[in-house]
């Protein structure tokens, strides 16, 4: 799997994710007061990216939709589905809105690269994942063993593994690394996938457009490589510069990236300390011994 290159062509299983349906007379009024994008962008043949956020304008939930007839399917990391439905049935007060858990009635897959499989029973919808065009394939669930037969007959399946390193390679933030409850949208670089500016109001919207007045957030998603061919690099180090050793930062994901023979890394960086070719030396949050941290340089993003 290391000699892979996904954006020439694979797929992705990504069955596992969590889908809810968002149906009713409402649906897209309702939506459009929830998520950072605009839902009426959403197509048969084309998913959305969003974010669901706090009051704060923090992120609640990391979300693709699409639309599915006279409804909406939300797909979102796996495991999410009743605290995302919770979330949104929070705010369904006289609106003709029902939402659904539907996870164990799909099977969806992910292509990526120029020869898009034709599978029967599948439906095509075009859909950025990993900051690139790529088809994702809907199908019933049922459908699931024969489909992933058929696509491994014409292309690679990056698995669970090979996934995690060229979504970092990509650096495209995930759900619970770089996307949790104490990050806003702007901050991990959604601006122009996930969120939209001249849509109407949602929930958390009074940050984010203050945020995009100001230019300026207090942190920003950077890319991270490691000096050297081997790294103590890990999820959680604390991010330092300078001789007084000031925090500046945190890495959030890590990968050992062998097309480019380097550890690499996502982490957030505070304002000041982000310019690329910035030096920064990384050690566990405890603190650590001067033999277990390792230097880092920010470099731009995408890696690959």
């Amino acid at each position: 799997m290391s000699a892979l290159r996904p954006e020439e062509g694979a797929v992705f299983d990504f069955s596992g994710r969590t889908m809810l349906r968002i149906a009713g007379l409402d649906r897209v009024r309702f939506l459009n007061g929830q998520v950072t994008n605009d839902v009426r962008k959403a197509a048969a043949e084309r998913a959305l990216r969003a974010c669901v956020l706090s009051a704060k304008g923090r992120i609640d939930a990391d979300i693709f939709l699409v639309v599915e007839g006279e409804s909406f399917i939300v797909d979102t990391e796996p495991g999410t589905g009743e605290t995302l439905a919770a979330r949104l049935d929070r705010y369904i007060i006289a609106d003709d809105v029902q939402v659904e858990d539907v996870s164990d009635r799909f099977a969806l897959f992910h292509v990526l690269g120029p020869n898009v499989p034709v599978i029967d029973g599948s439906r095509a919808v075009r859909a950025t994942r990993f900051g690139i065009e790529g088809t994702d394939l809907w199908l019933q669930r049922p459908d699931y063993a024969s489909a992933v037969a058929e696509l491994s007959t014409q292309l690679s399946f990056c698995d669970e593994a090979c996934a995690e390193v060229f979504r970092i390679e990509r650096g495209i933030p995930r759900a619970g690394r770089e996307l949790t409850d104490e990050i806003i949208p702007t901050e991990a670089g959604l601006e122009a996938s996930a969120i939209d500016y001249a849509k109407g109001c949602y929930i958390g919207q009074e940050v984010i457009s203050r945020i995009k007045m100001s230019g300026q957030t207090n942190k920003r998603l950077c890319g991270l490589m490691a000096h050297g061919e081997r790294s103590l690099l890990e999820a959680g180090m604390r991010l330092f510069i300078g001789a007084d050793a000031k925090d500046v930062g945190w890495i959030t994901s890590v990968a050992t990236s062998s097309r480019l023979g380097k550890t690499i890394a996502l982490g957030f960086v505070k304002r000041g300390s982000q310019a690329v070719g910035t030096e920064l030396t990384a050690r566990a949050a405890n603190g650590g011994s001067q033999t277990d941290a390792s230097q880092v340089e920010i470099v731009e993003l995408p890696f690959i």
